[in-house]
Order: structure tokens, then C-alpha cells, then sequence
């Protein structure tokens, strides 16, 4: 018998060992000590958060989830009934996926099988040292933090608050070098989508991980929405000329960007339950009614759902200038368009509808206001 008919003995007979096929997951979970019969749910994300997908009973500390899957990886969650916070975080893609759940300390759960598990795996080894440390840092200051409240003793609450916000950085910069290091894994991709959602990494260096992506990785969901961010970030650079939008005003009228252009033009996002952006209506007015007859126009867009509240809101503040709102809250397709995720947010444009300027506030954007009129 040849060699080469060997090797492609050895490779039927690997091919055949396989428990899935080519569009199948099969999660193969252990969860000792958890009573028979209490459930494992299967969730998957979507955009408005976990929804189950799966539902089996535990036997003899064991369950299992099969199933068809085609749609490319995506970020899972396996939940033991019973355990508090219980939830175990995985890739779920096609393949042999392996779970076993702590039930005592959740995070000590273990994935693997798959090569994004494997690297989901390594990641949680990595990040739960700095994880530890920041635990062991807040239990051994916690009577001190106490003692400062107390006392109101603001240098030594600012210092314990400065060292706890240490590990988050230490936690950002260990993602930011695990998604260099690994642009094949399908993590690195989600580690981008969590940097631009806390906006904790520059444009540039996200454009840059995510261009360094495997191919694959680039075409999943999560991968076409942080291209959608960097698209929609270069849109709304200073320099760019704004996007153009209409959306119904308070009294249902379509009312359009380009309609709204003054010499100088503020587009701000704000909503009614936002209480920063209320806290600064008040310096928006002032601002507003001394440049207005002067060329300063505001065209405001609300994160709003409920009409009543956003018109209530309007009156309240006195809010004079147009307003904008499709009342979709954060699914708001300006705020999107705009790259928004935080508000308020304010974006200053000249007469040609060019960005000049982005969040500035108090005197900072009085002086940049004045500036653009009296040229």
C-alpha cells in the first residue's frame, strides 16, 4: 500500500470522527455539581441584547447544544439555571465547541475546542491577572475609601479612584495588543466594537487593527459594523462637510440640514431624559440669543421616543431654534449617521456646511462661535 494511500486513509478517517457537519455547532458542556434536571439555556446577541436560542436539561452534570449554523461566527452565552450571574461567555460558530462552568466562581468557567474558543480562552487567562489584582486592590482599600467618604477627604478619594481607573487602563491596553496579535481571531474584532462603544481608542488605531483583520473576520456582522463606524467617523471628521439629513420637526414638518444652515451652524444632540444635556440648555440659549441675529443658526437633533416629553422639554428649556427628531432613541438614523454615541454632542459647521469643530463647550465655543461670524 503506497504512502500517499495512507495519508488519505488518515484523513477519511478524521473527517469521519467529526460529530458536526460542515454547517453544525455542537457545544458540549459540563456543569458538576448542578442538579439533574435544572436547565442550560443557549443565548445568542442580537441588537437589542441576548435572546435564547436553545434550552436543555442538565443530566449527571452534563448538556449539549446541536444545531445547524451558517451565519459566521458570533458572540454567545451559556446560562446554568441557578448559578447568580451565571452567564458564560463563548464564540458561537460551527464546530466542537467545549464548556465547563464553575458553578462556584463563574469567571473561572473554561471555553475552548474551536480556534476563536481557544483564543476567547487565552484572552480571559490574560485579562483576569489585571482582573485580580484590581479586586485584590479594591478589598484592601475598601475601609479606607469608607474613612475618606466620611471625612469628605477628596485627595485621598481622588488618589484611590485614580489607582482603581489604572487597571481599566491596563485592561484596555492588554485588548488593544491582543487584537494586534491575533487578527485572525473573531475577539479581536468584538474588542473593537467594545473600544468604539466606551470610545476608549482612537479612530485611527481602530481603523488601523481593523485593517490588519483577516478577511473572514471582516465580512461577520461585527466586522461590517466597525466598518460602518469607520466610514461614518470619516464622514463626520473636521474638515468634512457634514452629512446631510431631514427628519420631522415638533409639528411633524420634514425639516432639512441644508434648509437650517446659517453663517455659522450648530447641530447638537441632545434628548429630554439626558440630564447633562439639560444641565447645558441653558449655556445653548444664552449662546443662542446673542449670535443668532448675527448668523448663528441651531438645528437640534433629540434622542427622544416619547413626543410629549421631547416637546415638553423644548418649552421648558426654551429651545427656540429647529428642532429634529425620527423619536427611534439611540437607533436614531442622524445619530448614527453622525457617529454618535454618547450625548450631548455638538457638531459646529461654517456657511458652507463644512465641520469646523466638534464638542466644545462653555467659553471654548463662544470664542470658536465669534470667531467664525466675524470672519
Amino acid at each position: 500500500m503506497s504512502k500517499h494511500f495512507l495519508l488519505l486513509a488518515g484523513l477519511t478517517l478524521l473527517a469521519s470522527c467529526s460529530k458536526v457537519g460542515d454547517n453544525e455547532y455542537l457545544i458540549s458542556g459540563t456543569a458538576k455539581g448542578i442538579d439533574n434536571g435544572k436547565m442550560a439555556i443557549l443565548q445568542v446577541q442580537n441588537e437589542m441584547g441576548p435572546v435564547s436560542k436553545d434550552t436543555v436539561k442538565v443530566e449527571n452534570g452534563k448538556f449539549e447544544f446541536k444545531g445547524e449554523y451558517k451565519d459566521g461566527p458570533e458572540i454567545g452565552f451559556v446560562i446554568i439555571e441557578s448559578i447568580d450571574n451565571g452567564m458564560v461567555p463563548f464564540i458561537l460558530e460551527n464546530g466542537e465547541i467545549n464548556i465547563t462552568v464553575d458553578k462556584d466562581t463563574i469567571q473561572k468557567s473554561k471555553i475552548g475546542g474551536t480556534n476563536n474558543n481557544d483564543k476567547f480562552q487565552e484572552y480571559n487567562d490574560g485579562s483576569s491577572v489585571i482582573y485580580k489584582k484590581m479586586i485584590a486592590f479594591q478589598k484592601a482599600n475598601q475601609q479606607k475609601l469608607m474613612d475618606a467618604q466620611k471625612f469628605n477627604d477628596t485627595a485621598t478619594m481622588m488618589a484611590l479612584k485614580t489607582k482603581n481607573m489604572s487597571f481599566q487602563t491596563d485592561m484596555d491596553k492588554f485588548s488593544e495588543t491582543f487584537a494586534e496579535k491575533n487578527p485572525n481571531a473573531f475577539l479581536s474584532c468584538l474588542l473593537l466594537e467594545n473600544f468604539i462603544g466606551r470610545q476608549t481608542l482612537e479612530a485611527a488605531k481602530i481603523e488601523k487593527l481593523y485593517n490588519a483583520l483577516a478577511s473572514d473576520i471582516k465580512k461577520t456582522k461585527s466586522g461590517v459594523r466597525v466598518y460602518d463606524f469607520i466610514k461614518s467617523q470619516k464622514a463626520v471628521n473636521i474638515g468634512s462637510v457634514a452629512p446631510e439629513f431631514s427628519a420631522p420637526n415638533p409639528e411633524g414638518k420634514t425639516v432639512s440640514l441644508k434648509e437650517s444652515l446659517g453663517k455659522v451652524t450648530i447641530v447638537d444632540f441632545w434628548a429630554s431624559w439626558c440630564g447633562p444635556c439639560r444641565s447645558e440648555n441653558p449655556n445653548v440659549v444664552a449662546l443662542y440669543n446673542e449670535f443668532h441675529s448675527k448668523g448663528l443658526n441651531i438645528i437640534g437633533v433629540s434622542l427622544d421616543k416619547d413626543a410629549a416629553k421631547w416637546k415638553e422639554a423644548i418649552a421648558k428649556d426654551k429651545l427656540a431654534w429647529t428642532q429634529v427628531s425620527n423619536l427611534k432613541h439611540w437607533s436614531e438614523p442622524i445619530a448614527k449617521q453622525y457617529n454618535v454615541s454618547s450625548i450631548p454632542a455638538m457638531f459646529v459647521l461654517d456657511a458652507s456646511g463644512k465641520i469646523v469643530a466638534k464638542d466644545l463647550r462653555g467659553a471654548e465655543l463662544k470664542a470658536k462661535i465669534a470667531e467664525l461670524l466675524a470672519k
